[in-house]
């Protein structure tokens, strides 16, 4: 974190390759990552500096700022997701200053909600959540 900002600045476009392996998976579906990654929009290459040092300062800044979220939100997150700690999603609903605020943890699933086996479950669940939202603004 402390060398990454300079880096960003120096040689925002070069990739670093030593973190480009293949990582852990994102699916229990094999078939849907084929979909997934045959999709010439989902990049799979090295990360560059400047994106690495992006992710590293928007997620430092959200976990000092979890108390300031007041917005509504949903938190989908996979228990078993190697990629994102579910943990980071509790303490942003925990922390979060949100009186609509909603979570729901898969048992088992990983990182790629959406490409997961039970994924129309998991948007119906989105769905719903979206609509008591809608609702709950039009009895206002």
């Amino acid at each position: 974190q402390v060398v990454a900002p300079i880096f960003s600045v120096l040689a925002p476009k070069y990739r670093v390759s030593a973190l480009h392996k293949r990582g852990p998976p994102v699916s229990r579906d094999p078939e849907a990552l084929k979909i997934k990654y045959a999709d010439p929009l989902v990049y799979t290459g090295p990360i560059r500096v400047r994106t690495g040092n992006e992710i590293l300062r928007i997620s430092s800044y959200l976990q000092r700022n979890l108390s300031r979220v007041t917005v509504p939100f949903l938190v989908l997150h996979g228990t078993a997701d190697t990629i994102t700690d579910p943990r980071a999603s509790q303490r942003l609903y925990q922390a979060s200053m949100s009186t609509h605020k909603s979570i729901k943890l898969y048992d088992g699933y990983l990182h790629d909600l959406l490409f997961e086996p039970e994924r129309d479950d998991i948007a119906n669940d989105i769905i719903t959540w979206l609509s008591s939202r809608l609702n709950a603004l039009h009895r206002w």
